[in-house]
């Protein structure tokens, strides 16, 4: 069959020189997206706000807000500042409290605005405490402050240094009132109380005694065994006394220089006012000469029994 023979090929020629020709031909692809890609592809809006399109987070540090919904806003608890409305102005967050950073605009943006009863101002505690200095203004942090800052007394008997403090301990304790403005008149109460010590002949040492009372109280020193308030008329030992650290507060203390065996003994702290007066006492053991500190620690425990 001659004639078959030549058709076959005459086929594979043509074949081959379609291969030659177009060795790696593909299929045309359409240009057009199939129809599942034809909306916009979310991230690309996302992107594009991104790069300045005016979404994310705006200049101010708030994240960009939508149409208020109330009902979807997250519950909050623990808030003892009270609450304050969130940077898109709809849901409401815990206010900042007392020292703590703040925003100091309407809005919440990095920090967060102050609770109830305070204000977002420059730190009043002196900037750059530490140690090399160098506090200037822009280290200056605003924070909030307390806008009430008179003493409140509880009706716990507890002197709270401003409103602000007060209302913190009452929302733990609903049950807590306020007795008045001003400091609780109470007997003198003794936050620091002298401590005992052992040290050698020739010495210099310090007792130091800080009381809380309003009325405010009258601090003096006396040593067990001698009816005289000290220093009496012993040059070596000297008291000082002036307020502080804080408000309704004394602090005092009582100084021996070249300290000699014999001032050793127990030392009494005593603060009164026209409520009552208290006291707080502290052991002193002065090493002599070839005295071990074994032989003084066994003195300091008979005074202290």
């Amino acid at each position: 069959m001659p004639g078959l023979s030549g058709l076959v090929l005459l086929g594979l020629c043509l074949n081959l020189h379609t291969c030659r020709a177009l060795p790696n031909k593909l299929p045309d692809l359409s240009t057009e997206p199939p129809a599942r890609f034809s909306r916009p592809d979310p991230l690309d809006y996302w992107l594009d706000e991104e790069l300045g399109g005016g979404g994310g987070r705006s200049g101010n540090g708030t994240e960009r807000c939508g149409s208020c919904e109330p009902d979807l806003c997250p519950e909050t608890r623990g808030c003892r500042a009270g609450l304050v409305l969130d940077s898109c102005g709809c849901c409401k967050e815990c206010g900042n409290l007392e020292g703590q950073a703040c925003d100091p605009g309407p809005r919440s943006g990095y920090y967060g605005l102050c609770g109830t009863g305070l204000r977002c101002q420059t730190d009043p505690r002196p900037a750059g405490g530490g140690e090399g200095g160098g506090g200037g203004e822009d280290e200056e942090e605003e924070v909030c402050v307390c806008e009430q800052q008179e003493a409140v007394c509880g009706s716990d008997g507890v002197t709270y240094t401003n409103m602000c403090q007060f209302r913190e301990a009452a929302f733990s304790r609903p049950e807590l009132k306020t007795r008045g403005r001003g400091p609780c008149r109470t007997v003198p109460i003794i936050k620091v109380p002298p401590h005992s010590q052992v040290n050698g002949t020739g010495s210099s040492l310090v007792f130091l005694c800080e009381v809380f009372a309003f009325p405010m109280a009258l601090v003096e020193w006396r040593k067990e065994g001698r009816d005289v308030v000290l220093p009496g008329d012993d040059p070596h030992i000297s008291v000082q006394s002036r307020g502080g650290p804080l408000k309704f507060e004394l602090s005092s203390w009582l100084q021996i220089e070249g300290a000699e065996p014999q001032d050793s003994g127990t030392y009494r702290c005593i603060a009164r006012n026209n409520l009552g007066s208290v006291s707080a006492s502290a052991v002193l053991g002065v090493l002599g000469a070839g005295e071990t500190d074994r032989q003084v620690h066994r003195q300091v425990h008979l005074f202290i029994d």
